[in-house]
Parts: C-alpha cells; sequence; structure tokens
C-alpha cells in the first residue's frame, strides 16, 4: 500500500489491525506456535482479517487455537491543550 493509498484508506475508516494468531503444530498438536499478522481493515467487521483466516481454514495445516486483535485508527482528531501563562516572542 502506497502511502496516498494508506491516507485515503484511513479517511475511509481503515485502521490498522494487529492480529495474534496461535496455532497448533500440525505434526505436534500439543504444541502452539504463534503467528503476528498486521493489515490495514476496518473496526469492528474486519473484513481483511476474515478473509485472510478463512485461507488459512482452508489452505494451512495447523488448526487455529486462539486469535487476539487490537485495532487502532491512525487519523486522530487534534487534541488540544491550554497554554498557562503567555507567549513570548
Amino acid at each position: 500500500m502506497t502511502p496516498e493509498t494508506a491516507v485515503l484508506a484511513e479517511i475511509e475508516g481503515y485502521g490498522l489491525t494487529t492480529a495474534k494468531i496461535i496455532y497448533r503444530v500440525p505434526d505436534h498438536p500439543h504444541v502452539l506456535q504463534d503467528f503476528l499478522w498486521q493489515q490495514y481493515d476496518i473496526f469492528p467487521q474486519f473484513p481483511t482479517l476474515r478473509k485472510f483466516l478463512a485461507f488459512w481454514e482452508e489452505r494451512i495445516e495447523g488448526p487455529l487455537h486462539s486469535i487476539t486483535v487490537a485495532h487502532a485508527r491512525l487519523i486522530h482528531p487534534v487534541e488540544l491543550s491550554p497554554l498557562a501563562g503567555r507567549l513570548r516572542h
């Protein structure tokens, strides 16, 4: 994604989504492995993450154990705080 595309995506409601995916190692189902995934996605539907997880379940042998998702919009309203005293030149 180019910087210009990323800014447009953020304006349309996208933000950076991070998913920690814990899955079972196919040859040793008692062993858990983790995988970190990041992509721009829309909260709370997460269509991109859902598409990736569907791909995982269809094509990857390691069964999913758990998924933890974090999402942060990258464009926020501006926060202003008043200055005490006067500004000097």
